[in-house]
């Protein structure tokens, strides 16, 4: 489901036992528009101390009640490495983080989420979560490799056509499956008189001056201008986001999202991979070797249609993916 980020600004993040704090904001990296991170304030509970939650983490949101629910413990929380978030955080501290808490590192595969194009929502109630002193002590070195932004400083970028400035960014609309951000809402009522709301799918975004700071597309200012009109106060349905894309006659992110997953797998010497297929169906590599292996039933394809589909089926879809490979690496 698309959400505007703002609606989880001050929910209440839950550990399985007790409440850890609020979301004061959100951190996406620079090069996919995943949101990575919510940055929980945890008041007085560990002195004002900010942490990081993954949406690995996440086992449901509630908007309802604004509270956002999480697989972890408040001594998992309490004990995690620290992270100054008034510092860009560099992929070294995201390193530290991710190896405490055993979650797959995203920026290492060909999907959003690393091997898939959801996070895997794995308890963590049986992990055990362990920081080295390095990882506990602030870096004091200049922090490297930074792709972390925050939805908060990004709001107010100027928004540049192929032709000229037509607004500023006032939002974003994220969606809360795969936890990508899918647009950004744009002002334009100071691009142009009668301006209004709009919005730019982050696939149309060709640069980003993060110190501009200005975001640009290679769309024209009346291609905007004349786009379907957005309301920003109705939910925002699959069949308004097919118009807006045959409008500007581009191909639906939604596409991609069905390309299916990638698992890998090593038994003894030997490495595997399965791959999910559009259609269903399912290849299973060996180096140089190829199988297809068996089509899955109907009922997954047309559930993946779904938006919150491929997110309930991916963790029994990469369940199922390993145990053929088990299976192929017996007989073959």
């Amino acid at each position: 489901m698309l959400r505007a980020i703002a609606s989880l600004y001050g929910c209440t993040v839950a550990a399985r036992d007790g409440d850890i704090g609020t979301v004061d904001q959100i951190y996406f990296d620079d090069e996919a528009w995943g949101i990575r991170y919510l940055v929980v304030d945890t008041g007085s509970w560990i002195d004002r101390r900010q942490v990081l939650i993954s949406p690995y983490s996440v086992s449901g949101v509630d908007p309802d009640s604004g509270a956002v629910h999480t697989d972890l413990t408040r001594r998992q929380v309490r004990d995690s490495p620290n992270i100054n978030t008034d510092k860009p955080v560099s992929r070294q501290h995201e390193t530290q983080y991710v190896d405490y808490y055993n979650h797959p590192r995203y920026w290492e595969g060909g999907y959003l989420w690393g091997d898939g194009a959801y996070p895997m929502f794995a308890s963590m109630a049986a992990t055990q979560c362990v920081v080295s002193e390095e990882a506990r002590r602030d870096a004091d070195t200049p922090p490297a490799d930074v792709h972390l932004r925050s939805t908060k400083a990004v709001k107010g970028y100027h928004v540049e056509a192929a032709d000229g400035t037509i607004g500023h960014v006032c939002g974003f609309i994220f969606d809360d499956g795969a936890w990508a951000i899918r647009y950004l809402v744009v002002d334009t009522r100071n691009g142009w008189p009668g301006g209004r709301e709009v919005l730019l799918a982050t696939q149309w975004i060709d640069l980003a001056e993060w110190n501009g700071p200005t975001v640009s597309t290679t769309l024209t200012r009346d291609a905007i201008k004349n786009a379907p009109e957005y309301h920003g106060a109705l939910p925002l349905s699959r069949h308004y986001e097919e118009t807006l894309y045959k409008y500007y006659g581009k191909g639906g992110y939604w596409s991609a999202d069905r390309a299916g997953m990638e698992v890998f797998q090593k038994i003894g010497t030997r490495e595997f991979s399965a791959i999910l297929k559009p259609d269903a169906s399912v290849i299973i590599k060996e180096g140089t070797r190829e199988f297809t292996a068996i089509t899955l039933t109907s009922g997954i394809p047309a559930l993946a249609e779904h938006r919150d589909g491929p997110a309930i089926l991916q963790s029994t879809i990469a369940e199922l993916l390993h145990a053929l490979i088990q299976e192929y690496a017996r007989v073959i």
